[in-house]
């Protein structure tokens, strides 16, 4: 964790589920004058500078990882929510600092129908056996991919050794979430693309899984 590697680190969710297990691990490791320091809050993406208290110019680094933007839905079929949410994420990076946020490969889900192939980054093991892809167009736009993942679980009495479920997402594609994200930071910043944490180049024979944006606030 970047508390153990001696970072200050601030955490939010908008899930009570999410902040319970947080403050569940917070309670558990309390002993360790280092987790002692971790603050976590409830904050939502549309009204983050409401609520969350932005240290002096801001953060050196905002992380938003795990396919997590894309549980934002599109209601209004503008991205004006989307809009908003980056606005306020970018408003916490102070300057100099940088954003760190991805996505799925929506542009191969897109054009094939189907989830890249290849071991989930997130996870010390993959437990994935299949992941069946839906998509829901709207007025010739892609306005919901939902993805259902059967996993592999420990084999017990009460679990037959699979687990189902299912997962819906907005369709980020990586050239729209760029220019999102420079709209967010009003043109002060830099960008470095990365597919899997590897170095990106579109075209690349390797299609990785996800798509990872580096964001450095110039000003």
């Amino acid at each position: 964790m970047l508390l153990e590697e001696g970072f200050d680190v601030t955490s939010t969710d908008a899930s009570d589920k999410m902040l319970k297990h947080a403050l569940k691990e917070r309670w558990n490791r309390r002993k360790e004058a280092i987790f002692d320091k971790w603050v976590i809050e409830e904050a939502n993406w549309l009204t983050l500078p409401d609520d969350l208290e932005k240290p002096g110019d801001g953060f050196d680094a905002v992380i938003c990882l795990g396919n997590s933007f894309p549980h934002l839905p599109d209601f209004k079929g503008d991205q004006s929510d989307q809009k908003l949410a980056l606005k306020n994420i970018a408003s916490m990076v102070k300057p100099g600092g940088i954003l760190i946020i991805d996505h799925r490969n929506y542009d191969h889900i897109l054009a094939t129908g189907q989830a890249p192939t290849g071991k989930n980054i997130y996870y010390k093991g993959d437990l994935t056996k299949d992941i069946t892809t839906s998509v829901l167009w709207v007025n010739s736009k892609p306005h919901m991919v939902t993805l259902d993942y059967t996993l592999e679980a420990p084999v017990s009495e009460d679990v037959d050794g699979v687990s189902k479920f299912r997962l819906s997402y907005y369709p980020h594609l990586r050239e729209a979430f760029s220019e999102l994200l420079n709209q967010a930071f009003f043109g002060k910043c830099e960008q470095q693309v990365y597919g899997d944490f590897k170095a990106f180049t579109p075209g690349q024979e390797y299609v990785p899984c996800y798509f990872i944006h580096v964001v450095r606030k110039t000003g």
